[in-house]
């Protein structure tokens, strides 16, 4: 009686990133070191090439340099974020700071500054892909996950979805669905901006940084019902940022 093999299972496949750098050598660094840490890594040069890597091929992350000759970095930027769904990290150099903020108010979901050390890329990208759930290892996540609601909005832990009081879903980044739920879990208690950063990122805010202001105010634009005079997420002058409203758990 012939034994039956056992049955073969496959692998999930490794998640895929895009390093759009014109700089052929950074790239080939940061592909050859991802490539040793469980990742598929593509690379491209300029906008038409990232075009077309998106066309061609499922991609979990694009990691963009803002620095690109002939089409600008922030226009990709922008375009990604209307005609794509996944997760960006922007690059940019010391000098750019203006960019890097333009960058996040854009939709990017985080940044790293050049020179960058590897490791800290790779915690960005490990960090980036754990919120969007593309890991090929992911964190194992409990079955049951609350519902938070709060001022008629209602956000659904288990989908990472946002819905108005109306009902309607609202359209989150990986990084303000985290800063979100950050509060979420933390009402009605002031939160700096090192605490924002630390607990997001994993390192603090330096003294210039203006990245959780920027996501800040994207998130306003979504909840608040005047952005420009909030009274959900509120700032605490000289400290951070607080959420006034209460917390229920379904």
């Amino acid at each position: 009686m012939p034994v039956a093999e056992p049955a073969k299972t496959s692998s999930p496949p490794l998640p895929h990133i895009l390093v759009v750098d014109d700089d052929v050598e950074v790239s080939s660094l940061v592909k050859r070191y991802l490539g040793t840490q469980g990742f598929t890594v593509s690379a491209a040069e300029n906008g038409s090439q990232l075009r077309e890597t998106l066309r061609a091929t499922p991609v979990d992350l694009v990691l963009l340099d803002l620095g690109l000759p002939g089409e600008d970095g922030l226009d990709l930027t922008r375009y990604l974020h209307s005609h794509w769904a996944g997760p960006v990290i922007i690059v940019s150099g010391r000098g750019e700071s203006i960019d890097r903020i333009v960058g996040l108010e854009l939709g990017a979901d985080d940044y790293v500054t050049k020179p960058f050390e590897l490791r800290e890329l790779l915690a960005r990208i490990r960090s980036v892909l754990r919120r969007t759930g593309r890991l090929a290892t992911p964190e194992p996540v409990p079955s049951r996950q609350p519902t938070l609601v709060f001022g008629g909005y209602r956000m659904e832990i288990a989908s990472h979805v946002l819905r108005a009081p109306g009902g309607e879903e609202v359209p989150l980044t990986t990084g303000e669905y985290e800063l979100l739920r950050l509060f979420l879990e933390h009402p009605n208690r002031v939160l700096s901006r090192n605490d924002i950063m630390t607990r997001i990122h994993g390192r603090d805010a330096g003294p210039f940084d203006r990245a959780i202001d920027v996501q800040i105010g994207r998130l306003r634009r979504k909840i608040e019902p005047d952005p420009g005079r909030p009274s959900i997420l509120k700032s605490i002058r000289g400290t951070g940022y607080i959420l006034t409203e209460q917390v229920h758990r379904e």
